[in-house]
């Protein structure tokens, strides 16, 4: 197995009829994903999703996959192919659409609407091309050939790309349920004809590629929600990603079977589940839905919430909901569903809704203490069944963190696929296919593009930290006014302190320090304002390091006069 090195440079020049495949997202993490094929100077991209932010990512509120190493060759992208409708896959779009509107959009008709929807918001009018399961496209010089793949949304697709220099297949996300909710299952026909032509790089879904067996068929919730549904005696509240339209299918089921009307909150599953219906992807009874207004007009025992909010984000219904900052108050006795699993990182966040809803009463099901949810990601039984059909010459894991793409490298292995001929690579790293053999060629720029409100990739590294230390530590002030031509002091100095632990009252041991080094300065001929805040700093600095043993963040203004 091979794996790329930090001291990896820039990849050369394709070589003539070899395929390139960079990710420039998804590899090592859980969202953003991202993939450029390159063939004869041309581009297609598969994907372009968002990742969310971590605690240690404060204020941001996306987090895009750097479009630097393609920027200056947008001419040359053929089409963007998206595999399925969910943010980690197609979020990304309006934004790169930002910098050439008309680059083409191929998909599922699910997915192109959840996406059109989308960029209406960023007052972008794309050109699409909707395609479907067993539909051939030709599209720049790759020959697109799309196959049905089961996973936790409907319409998703897997595309097998050819070209003269072999074929390349990318799975998206997908798993083998055999009984889908839908009747629409992975295509495994498809995949044994594409082995039997010679797949020549997979690239394959490794997110639960740890986890043993098979993943049980979406429909075993059913009987669980019933259970919950026939025992609440007062509102269901459920909690799911906006796009689970299986999930909310089996919802809308249960509420129509115990009498309840349901009512969608939050913008995004009010709009996304407005498409599912009207595309004919989710059945709702007539009258069942009702608007959220009308609440309070029917007894608790006859209501179903389905909002947002199943990873704890802060700004989501479910988190507002336990924190009071909502119209819908929980009382006792309500019954709240995370009918969600927990995306890695988002632990603290949702056990801290949990316990939010707990202390206002509420009886809280979540995957934890009942099945409410089962993945959309083939586990390890399913790659292996996958492999042996599909006989991948080369196999590159790709959409998971470290210890998941490594656990698909192995299962690859297993099931016959040459050591030397399977790829471990991360964001960035480009991989050749030559002759029929895939190896690392270098990498590119692909760090993190952050979107802070209307800013996007302003915000640095070096700006987090900033706002780490603020959060953390606090900040300290300290004003001072210097003669211009002397260096002395004018007034001052004075300290103003927020979130620092240390009361105001203290700093006057500092004071002296502060004069002590101001003077020194002006004796030697400093008088620069730079350079006598950067004194100030240091002192300070040091002062509340060594008898508090903090570091906020200090904040020198020195005014010359």
């Amino acid at each position: 197995m091979s794996h790329p090195h930090p001291e990896l440079g820039a990849p050369p020049k394709l070589p003539e009829g070899g395929l390139r495949v960079t990710p420039l997202g998804g590899l090592g993490e859980i969202g953003r994903n991202m993939t450029i094929f390159e063939y004869g100077g041309r581009l297609l991209v598969v994907d372009c999703g968002v990742l969310f932010p971590e605690q240690e990512q404060p204020g941001i509120d996306l987090i895009l996959p750097d479009f630097s190493s393609i920027r200056d060759r947008l001419d040359d992208i053929d089409g963007i192919v998206l595999t399925h409708g969910h943010e980690d896959h197609i979020g990304g779009v309006p934004y790169l659409l930002r910098e050439k509107p008309d680059i083409p959009l191929i998909g599922s008709k699910l997915t192109l609407a959840l996406l059109e929807a989308k960029l209406q918001e960023h007052r972008i009018r794309p050109y699409t091309l909707e395609v479907r399961e067993g539909h051939r496209e030709r599209i720049g010089p790759f020959d697109c050939e799309f196959v049905s793949v089961n996973h936790s949304i409907p319409d998703a697709l897997a595309v097998a790309i050819r070209t003269p220099a072999g074929m390349a297949v990318h799975t998206g996300d997908f798993k083998m349920d055999q009984l889908p909710l839908d009747g629409r299952l992975t295509d495994l026909r498809a995949f044994a004809r594409l082995g039997e032509e010679g797949i020549d790089l997979l690239l394959s879904d490794s997110t639960n590629a740890e986890v043993p067996g098979f993943v049980p068929p979406e429909r075993e919730i059913s009987g669980v929600l019933r259970q919950v549904f026939a025992r609440a005696e007062k509102r269901i509240i459920v909690a799911s990603f906006a796009s689970h339209v299986h999930r909310i299918q089996q919802i809308v089921d249960a509420a129509y079977e115990h009498g309840r009307r349901i009512a969608f909150v939050g913008r995004s599953m009010v709009r996304n589940m407005g498409i599912a219906r009207d595309l004919g992807y989710l059945r709702v009874p007539a009258g069942l839905v009702v608007d959220v207004k009308v609440l309070d007009d029917l007894a608790d025992r006859e209501v179903v919430l389905v909002c947002t909010g199943s990873q704890g984000e802060p700004m989501a219904a479910l988190s507002r909901m336990a924190n009071r900052d909502h119209q819908i108050r929980i009382v006792e006795g309500d019954t709240v569903i995370l009918a969600s699993s927990l995306i890695p990182g988002n632990e603290n966040a949702v056990y801290r809704v949990i316990n939010g809803l707990t202390r206002w009463g509420a009886n809280v099901i979540h995957k934890g203490n009942a099945k409410v949810h089962v993945s959309g990601h083939a586990s390890a039984g399913e790659l292996l069944y996958f492999y042996n059909i599909c006989r991948p010459k080369n196999l590159m894991p790709v959409h998971g963190e470290w210890r998941h793409l490594r656990a698909n490298a192995e299962l690859g292995a297993a099931t016959g696929v040459p050591a030397e001929r399977i790829v471990i690579a991360e964001d960035g790293v480009a991989v050749d296919l030559l002759d029929g053999k895939a190896k690392i060629a270098g990498k590119v720029q692909a760090g993190y593009v952050y979107v802070d409100g209307l800013s996007v990739g302003d915000v640095t590294e070096s700006s987090l930290k900033d706002r780490r230390i603020l959060g953390d530590e606090g900040f300290i002030t300290v004003f001072v006014v210097v003669d211009s031509s002397t260096g002395k002091i004018v007034s001052g100095p004075s300290i103003h302190t927020r979130g620092s632990g240390i009361e105001e009252s203290d700093f006057a041991a500092v004071l002296p320090k502060i004069d002590e080094v101001l003077a020194r300065s002006a004796q030697d001929g400093v008088v620069e304002p730079h350079q006598l805040q950067q004194l100030v700093r240091r002192t300070v600095g040091k002062w509340v390091s060594d008898t508090y043993r903090r570091r906020p963040m200090i904040m020198p203004v020195v005014v010359d006069v």
